[in-house]
């Protein structure tokens, strides 16, 4: 175990994605799953041995969530796909807002009731477009249920560790909202949980005290709330934008960091060479165990 002082970001892959995002941390691999969406790449980066290695997509793939049977679901633009990396294999495609072309998926998790929540966004990140939906499997299918709309961009979401509480950005709003989740699975009390000054709130996850963090794009910076909303201080990062981050490693203590390289100058690339790189940093408090989609069928 690393002894070097904590929040201290170091460069742990200089991989310069366009726009790194959804790092999952899957423990039996001892690896580290994320995406970067314009290239319609995944990658898969195990610390331990360094190896790296990724895959290309059909299309552009805004989340991946692992499920319970060692296969992963992908939030496409235009729904979601399953995705087996013992294969490279993409299969069962679910079509999310056929109805809306101009809208794509995005961020994504998993509640511990195995269900997955995502949204959708506006691709052009221009009209109040996107929704909050939650999927559950049923029978040899996904049943997908409409729980909230008029996001822009939608990012997040994040469930507390108890499972009650689901939050999600709607980042040019710089806006972090709540919902009670109901024992039903439906959202209820909208409010806000807390909103920014500068930079958007990108992906945010929970750690196993119930506070918030969240990648705040053109900020530089991890913000970490307390569960009523405060703000704790934030963590400094070497680059611009900062998208999402993941609990990991044997304590759930090792923090990843995704970043992204899209929409700086170059002025900004030359004193940020690393950005849209994999970072990462030891905190004092351990995340939660990644959920998994749970199959009732």
């Amino acid at each position: 175990m690393t002894t070097s002082p904590l929040h201290q970001p170091e460069c742990l892959l200089d991989l310069r994605a366009t726009l790194g995002e959804g790092p999952v941390w899957i423990p039996g691999e001892k690896s580290l799953y994320f995406v970067d969406i314009p290239e319609a790449r995944i990658h898969r980066f195990t610390p331990e041995t360094g190896a790296h290695e990724s895959w290309s997509a059909p299309d552009r793939v805004a989340f991946l969530l692992p499920v319970e049977d060692g296969t992963f679901l992908a939030g496409m633009p235009d729904g979601l796909r399953r995705f087996d990396p013992r294969t490279g294999a993409f299969s069962d495609h679910k079509f999310v807002e056929p109805e809306k072309p101009g809208n794509r998926l995005n961020d994504g998790c998993v509640d511990p009731q195995g269900r997955l929540w995502f949204g959708t966004m506006d691709d052009s990140e221009e009209q109040p477009s996107g929704s909050i939906y939650r999927v559950m499997h049923e029978g040899n299918g996904l049943n997908i249920t409409h729980h909230d709309e008029g996001y822009t961009v939608s990012n997040g979401p994040a469930v507390s560790p108890c499972g009650k509480t689901l939050y999600v950005c709607d980042s040019p709003e710089q806006t972090i909202y709540a919902f009670d989740i109901q024992s039903d699975g439906e959202l209820a009390n909208e409010r806000v949980f807390a909103r920014l000054e500068q930079g958007y709130p990108d992906g945010i996850v929970t750690d196993n005290e119930g506070t918030v963090w969240s990648g705040v794009w053109g900020g530089s910076r991890i913000m970490r709330f307390k569960r009523d909303g405060t703000e704790l201080s934030s963590i400094p990062m070497p680059v611009t934008n900062v998208t999402k981050v993941a609990f990991g490693g044997d304590d759930l203590k090792t923090v990843f960091v995704t970043t992204a390289r899209k929409g700086l100058d170059a002025e900004t690339l030359a004193k940020e060479p690393q950005a849209g790189s994999l970072f990462e940093f030891r905190t004092d408090v351990a995340g939660v165990d990644q959920q998994v989609f749970r199959l009732n069928g």
